[in-house]
C-alpha cells in the first residue's frame, strides 16, 4: 500500500509538471504572434483568419481524445499527444504563406486539445486516488508555464530573436521535458468489461450541463483578456501602457486564484466554490459595465478572473467522476466549453458594433450570474471503483 501512495503521490507532481509544459507551449507561441505577422506580411484580417485554425482544430480534434486514451492507457496517451503538441509549436514560424499557417495552426490545435483531454483526465485519476481537490491547482500550473514561457518570448523578441530559431530551440526543450515528465504518471487502463468510446465522441448526455456551466466560466475569460484591454482604452480612457497591461494582469490573477483554488474547494465543495465564484465574477462584472475611470474597471476584471478562476478544473473534475467513461465525458466537456473560447471574441465584438462594449460586459456579467443557479451540476458522484478509490494516507 505504501508503494500505491508514493506511486500517486509522484503521479500528482507529474502531472503537475505536464500542465506546467502544455502551458509554456501556449506561452511561447502567443508572444511571437507578431513576428508571424511581419514575417508573412499579413493583413489583420489575414492574421485573424489565421488564428481562428487551432480553435477550429481543437474543436474537431478534441472528441477523438477519449479513445486515443483507451486504447494506450493514460501514460502513454498523455506522453504521445504531449510531444506531438510540444513538436508542432516549431510548425508555425516556418510556413511561408498564409494558406500553409493555417494548416500548421489548425495542427498545433488539434494536437493541443487532445493533449488538454489526456492529461485533465489523467488528473481527475489522481484527485480521485488522493482523496482531496486537486485540479484547480493543476490548471494554475497551467498559468505558471505559461506566464513563465512568455518571459523568456518577450526578452527573446526584445533581443530580436528569430522566432524560427527560437520555436526550434523551445520546442526540442519542452519535447524532451515531456519524456521525463511522463515517466510519473499513472498507467491507468481501462476495465475489461469497460465499452470502448466512439472514435468520434460526442458529449454524453450527463456530460452536456457540466460543460454550459464551463461554457459560461470561459466565455467570460475570453471575453475579458481578449477585450478588457480595448475596454480600459475605449470606455474608461485608460493611457495606452495601462490598456496593454490588461492581459498580463488578468492572466496573474488567474493564475494566482487556480493556485490557492483547492483550498477553497476542500474547504467548500464544488457546488459552493462555483457558486460563489459566479457572485465574485458579477460583482466584478458590474464594477466594469459601471466603471468610468481605469481605477474601477481593472478591480472588475480582477473580480472577474479569481471568479471564474476554479470553474473550468471544477468541470473537468466532475466529468471524470460524472459515472460516464471518464475520457469521453471529459471530451465532452471540453469540447462544449472551449467552444465558448471560438465564439466570445466575434460576439463581444459583434455586440459591441451594434450597441457598444459597455452593453458586451452586461452579458458577459450575465453569463457569470448563470454560474449561481448552474452551479449544482458540479456535484460529484462517489465513484464505485475500488481500483479508484482515495489511497489511506497512513497505509503501510
Amino acid at each position: 500500500m505504501a508503494d500505491d501512495i508514493d506511486a500517486v503521490r509522484r503521479a500528482r507532481v507529474g502531472i503537475a509538471l505536464v500542465f506546467a509544459v502544455h502551458g509554456a507551449v501556449t506561452g511561447t507561441f502567443a508572444t511571437r504572434i507578431p513576428w508571424i505577422q511581419d514575417h508573412l506580411g499579413l493583413s489583420p484580417g489575414q492574421l485573424g483568419l489565421a488564428l481562428v485554425a487551432p480553435a477550429v482544430g481543437s474543436f474537431l480534434a478534441m472528441p477523438l481524445a477519449g479513445r486515443i486514451v483507451h486504447r494506450f492507457g493514460g501514460r502513454a496517451a498523455v506522453r504521445g499527444l504531449l510531444m506531438l503538441w510540444t513538436l508542432a509549436l516549431a510548425l508555425p514560424a516556418i510556413t511561408p504563406n498564409l494558406g500553409l499557417l493555417w494548416v500548421s495552426l489548425f495542427v498545433y490545435g488539434a494536437t493541443a486539445g487532445m493533449a488538454d483531454v489526456a492529461m485533465n483526465a489523467q488528473g481527475v485519476e489522481v484527485e480521485v486516488r488522493l482523496g482531496r481537490p486537486i485540479m484547480s491547482g493543476l490548471h494554475g500550473m497551467w498559468s505558471v508555464g505559461g506566464l513563465v514561457a512568455s518571459g523568456f518570448g518577450v526578452l527573446a523578441a526584445h533581443r530580436q530573436v528569430d522566432a524560427r530559431l527560437q520555436y526550434a530551440v523551445v520546442a526540442a526543450l519542452l519535447t524532451g521535458l515531456a519524456v521525463v515528465v511522463t515517466r510519473r504518471l499513472l498507467d491507468v487502463r481501462p476495465e475489461p468489461e469497460e465499452q470502448a468510446p466512439p472514435r468520434f465522441a460526442l458529449p454524453p448526455r450527463s456530460a452536456l450541463l457540466i460543460g454550459l456551466v464551463g461554457f459560461c466560466a470561459v466565455f467570460a475569460e475570453g471575453a475579458s483578456m481578449d477585450w478588457g484591454g480595448v475596454y480600459l482604452r475605449d470606455v474608461t480612457g485608460s493611457s495606452a501602457g495601462t490598456a496593454a497591461a490588461c492581459f498580463a494582469a488578468f492572466a496573474a490573477t488567474m493564475a494566482a486564484a487556480r493556485l490557492a483554488g483547492d483550498a477553497v474547494v476542500q474547504r467548500f465543495g464544488p457546488v459552493r466554490t462555483v457558486r460563489l465564484g459566479g457572485a465574485v465574477a458579477t460583482v466584478g462584472g458590474l464594477l466594469v459595465v459601471v466603471a468610468g475611470s481605469p481605477a474601477v474597471a481593472i478591480p472588475g476584471f480582477a473580480l472577474i478572473g479569481i471568479g471564474i478562476a476554479v470553474v473550468v478544473p471544477l468541470a473537468f473534475a466532475a466529468a471524470g467522476k460524472s459515472g460516464a467513461n471518464a475520457s469521453q465525458a471529459i471530451a465532452g466537456v471540453a469540447t462544449v466549453t472551449y467552444t465558448s473560447g471560438l465564439v466570445a471574441p466575434a460576439v463581444i465584438g459583434g455586440i459591441a458594433q451594434a450597441t457598444s462594449l459597455t452593453v458586451s460586459f452586461g452579458v458577459v456579467t450575465a453569463l457569470a450570474a448563470a454560474l449561481i443557479p448552474t452551479a449544482g451540476a458540479m456535484r460529484q458522484r462517489p465513484t464505485a471503483d475500488r481500483s479508484r478509490q482515495p489511497v489511506p494516507a497512513n497505509a503501510d
